[in-house]
């Protein structure tokens, strides 16, 4: 049986799902495709209220940011109603459990939304900051760190699983306000917190997971010194040198330094050099051995939750591969198929592979037509765009780029402007030049139609041959460009191509 039996070839319905969170500093609106296992945003909008500026102060939320919110949340109703989602989801965490008019507050903001509000406790809250790290970055290993405007949530992770986590009170927020605007008291507060915490000897020589809009712009400035050539946060990777030396810079400047820098969000520019303080804090008390950037939060964490255990389970870059091969493939039932032909040139008879190749594969196999309706002499940028672009999760950088290069070469791309090559090593791109000419093959032979590839057999032969096995029923789809491309596949294997009629 396939690994892929069942799937469902019809393309996926649209059933929009939305959550509202209302954080410290911010209350925003996430409207995703439906819950799936790798939902993505439609729609997207935040509102910085500043509910929690000045509670570490005065015990209360802001009251200027309470009628923000208020107002946010209406707008929020009618713009859920307006997208059809089928249900709303609603949490708030750090200031709304604390502030002593905070109960006041949520039943105000159930009305204006019109749903439930769940007031998350902190352990609640790390445990979907951390399921939202588990769903994107599967097989996570080293702990989450979530950080909001008022606390700073952080749980182990080991193989994908959630072992214990700890709530500090030491969001951007909370600090400018327990420090008085100070940078330097606000640093001694935090190493006060991390010294009391045993959780993060944990970390030394692991990965550090960060989550959070304070974090992601740090990663977004650190892509611009290095001239990163792709811009796709969710697992982007830094050394702890590499992260300490940005957050350092940012713990630095002031409000109005930071108001200048184009990659860091200007409505952050107050809170930005605490949120760095944080992190450069964190990054020398546990001494992990990289920083790496997750998109998916609390908000993703809430609906992974929500899924069947076997859709929970299912793995997140092949679920999103799945859907864009029923959205733009000619015919999803080929791209199964063309996973099954593969087979035959990979495992235990043909060329090793481990199971992470074996998976990206896959996953190419799955991208490999989606390009079929652009201008013949644009196939190949789209691909690379649309692959290299998406909004994959389950996949790191490199991983990407190979996907994203194999449907590239697939239809003859050469040159990359873009500067993806320096993403991935030799290897790789051979692996992919290699994957990309059994492509080409596949779909002259089957014009991408499916029931042609089952019958067609692509066998590794004695004395260094590739042997094309085609039934007598089949033997006039035999041409010059079948015999062309039988061979340059073969010769990209250090082969030759041999034709045989059964």
């Amino acid at each position: 049986m396939s690994w892929h039996t069942g799937f469902r070839t019809e393309p996926p319905k649209y059933r929009p799902i939305a959550v509202v969170d209302i954080g410290s500093n911010s209350v925003r609106l996430v409207v995703y495709d439906g819950l799936r296992r790798s939902p993505t945003p439609v729609f997207n909008e935040k509102i910085l209220c500043g509910l929690g500026r000045g509670v570490a102060i005065s015990g209360k939320l802001n009251q200027e940011g309470i009628g923000r919110a208020l107002a946010a949340l209406r707008r929020f109703r009618t713009l859920a109603r307006q997208i059809g989602a089928r249900q709303v989801f609603a949490v708030a965490t750090a200031a709304a459990r604390e502030a002593s008019n905070g109960e006041e507050f949520i039943d105000q903001a159930e009305e204006a939304l019109g749903v439930n509000i769940d007031v998350l406790s902190g352990k609640e809250e790390a445990r979907y900051a951390a399921l939202g790290v588990c769903a994107g970055i599967p097989g996570a290993d080293g702990l989450a760190g979530d950080l909001g405007g008022g606390s700073l949530e952080l749980i182990d992770i080991a193989d994908g699983k959630m072992r214990d986590g700890v709530t500090l009170p030491i969001g951007p927020l909370r600090l400018i306000d327990m420090a008085g605007g100070s940078i330097g008291k606000a640093r001694k507060i935090v190493d006060d917190y991390f010294e009391k915490s045993p959780i993060l000897e944990r970390l030394k020589g692991r990965t550090f997971y960060a989550v959070g809009g304070t974090w992601r712009n740090l990663a977004k400035l650190h892509m611009a010194q290095s001239h990163y050539p792709l811009r796709v946060l969710h697992c982007y990777s830094m050394s702890r040198q590499q992260a300490m030396g940005v957050a350092d810079v940012l713990a630095g400047l002031s409000a109005n330094s930071i108001r200048n820098i184009r990659q860091v969000s200007r409505s952050r520019s107050d809170t930005m050099p605490f949120g760095a303080l944080v992190l450069a804090r964190l990054l020398e008390h546990s001494r992990p051995k990289a920083v790496e950037v997750s998109v998916f939060g609390v908000r993703e964490g809430l609906l992974y939750s929500k899924l069947p255990g076997r859709k929970r389970d299912s793995d997140a870059l092949l679920s999103s591969c799945w859907d864009f091969a029923r959205r733009y493939a000619r015919s999803p039932e080929h791209e199964l198929e063309l996973c099954d032909w593969t087979d035959q040139i990979f495992g235990r008879e043909g060329f090793k592979e481990t199971p992470d190749q074996q998976r990206l594969r896959y996953a190419a196999c799955l991208l490999a037509d989606i390009g079929w309706r652009a201008h013949p002499d644009y196939r190949a940028e789209r691909s690379l765009g649309m692959i290299s672009q998406a909004a994959f999760v389950g996949v790191d950088h490199p991983g990407r780029v190979f996907l994203a290069l194999t449907v590239f070469f697939r239809y003859e791309g050469e040159e990359d402007e873009d500067g993806l090559y320096r993403l991935i090593d030799d290897e790789a791109t051979a692996r992919a030049h290699l994957l990309s000419n059994m492509f080409r093959l596949a779909y002259i032979l089957s014009a991408a139609m499916p029931g042609m590839l089952p019958k067609i057999g692509l066998k590794l032969g004695p004395n260094k041959t590739l042997t094309l096995e085609l039934p007598k029923k089949l033997a006039d789809l035999m041409g010059e460009r079948v015999e062309k491309r039988l061979q340059s596949l073969a010769a990209e294997m250090g082969r030759t191509g041999k034709v045989v009629i059964s």
